[in-house]
């Protein structure tokens, strides 16, 4: 092969020949020293021989390295050659030992923030849309303009943890932060200490973060300590002597589809934004059904009872939504407890919350002797038993039996006269 001595005119005035992929300009000076040139680049390379076997390496750009540091990088390699090293080898070696001290670098200085959102990437596709909210809200800043109500949202539970290192979350900062938040919102400290323990424990499965976490920031020895655990609400429900003026005041609220919303929410025992979203197209007056959104199953077919009809048939059928809202942006009702609160002061009653109407359905239901799986099958719960989950699974018109008898037994507590299920009032013309 043909060499000259490479000087930066000479490889400045080097082209690629027309019709050829590559082209060398070989150095006089240095043996295993070239110029390659390439459609979309100029670089130096080193050509020698191992074993018996050439071996070829690119030095780097001609931008980037002058003649001079060309040559002795190739004098280097030759002479990592000439004690039997391959550098292709030692050239490995030195990127994974750069990469690894990245690495380090980056779990050093790793916040909870990032890793909390490689984390959701990770695992969203795994999870519930109720599930994944609740790592959002959790972990939000807050300051955006409340959905329902007025005011801006505050900042989630776990937003004070975001701005540490993943080193610095230690179990005497997760500890103070507990008691911080057990003082102002308990339950949901429970909720995102039980997020974080499993955030955590994900990072000490990942070779990204493993090194940055503790996992004793989460022990059982802190949850003791601080985990505050939920207690139930006994008086969170309405008493059998209480329906009659709540009724009364529900009835009278001066917004029908408010008054219906409420009632109904007691007569089935439905999560409040499972109803709120029910459409008409999951209305069925003709087989006596509600086909509505289910936190556990995604969604559940329910009875439609003698009453429930009634008041759904009397609303207005002003878009998709039964209960309607000309006022809110997607065209349903937002916003309950104001109404809701109305009713319990115009009947004189205790505060109630609004899932209080749907422990109010679970508690009732037992005046009438109602099995607990049906109860449950008609409120979306998750089976408790092995029998409930694997073999029963209740047919509507047997859940509509059990339905029909306690909406009854509800009503005439309240002093109201159920409708006959076969009322011509409830035929509705599709």
């Amino acid at each position: 092969m043909a060499r000259t001595k490479l000087t930066p005119g000479r490889i400045a005035t080097f082209s690629l020949p027309p019709s050829t992929v590559q082209a060398f300009l070989w150095d006089s000076s240095a043996d295993q020293l070239a110029v390659r040139v390439t459609a979309g680049a100029k670089s130096y390379v080193f050509q020698s021989r191992l074993n018996g076997k050439t071996i070829r390496m690119t030095i780097g750009s001609v931008e980037s390295w002058d003649v001079a540091g060309a040559r002795a990088e190739a004098t280097r390699l030759q002479n990592l050659i000439d004690q039997g090293k391959d550098p292709r080898q030692e050239k490995a070696a030195t990127i994974a030992a750069a990469e690894a001290a990245r690495d380090d670098a980056r779990r050093h200085d790793a916040t909870v923030d990032e890793a909390w959102k490689a984390y959701k990437a990770d695992r969203k596709s795994q999870w519930s849309a109720r599930h994944l909210a609740d790592h959002e809200a959790l972990a939000s800043a807050g300051g955006v303009n409340r959905k329902r109500g007025e005011g801006t949202t505050a900042p989630g539970s776990l937003r004070a943890l975001m701005g540490l290192r993943l080193q610095d979350l230690t179990a005497e900062k997760v500890g103070a932060w507990l008691e911080r938040e057990n003082r102002q919102r308990p339950t949901r400290a429970a909720l995102a200490y039980r997020l974080l323990r499993a955030f955590v424990r994900w990072c000490a499965s990942e070779a990204e973060y493993k090194g940055a976490v503790h996992l004793d920031a989460v022990g059982s020895k802190l949850a003791k300590k601080h985990v505050k655990t939920a207690k139930p609400k006994h008086d969170d429900c309405l008493q059998r002597e209480q329906l009659k003026p709540w009724f009364k005041a529900a009835r009278e609220l001066g917004n029908p589809v408010q008054a219906a919303y409420l009632q109904t929410l007691l007569l089935t025992g439905a999560r409040r934004e499972e109803l709120a979203g029910l459409k008409w197209a999951g209305v069925d007056f003709q087989w006596k059904s509600l086909r509505i959104s289910d936190k556990v199953e995604g969604e559940r077919v329910i009875p439609l009872t003698p009453y429930v009809s009634s008041l759904l048939a009397a609303l207005p059928r002003r878009n998709a939504f039964v209960f309607s809202s000309v006022g809110a942006e997607n065209g349903r009702m937002q916003e309950p407890r104001i109404a809701h609160n109305r009713a319990l002061a115009a009947g004189g009653l205790p505060h109630l919350s609004i899932h209080g109407l749907r422990r109010s359905f679970s508690t009732l239901s037992e005046w009438v002797e109602c099995p607990v799986g049906v109860v449950a099958q008609i409120m979306g719960h998750k089976p408790s038993a092995i029998s409930e989950k694997h073999y029963k699974r209740r047919p509507l018109d047997l859940l509509r039996m059990w339905h029909v008898r306690i909406e009854a037994w509800i009503l005439e507590q309240a002093g109201i006269k159920q409708p006959a299920e076969d009322s011509a009032a409830l035929r509705v013309v599709k």
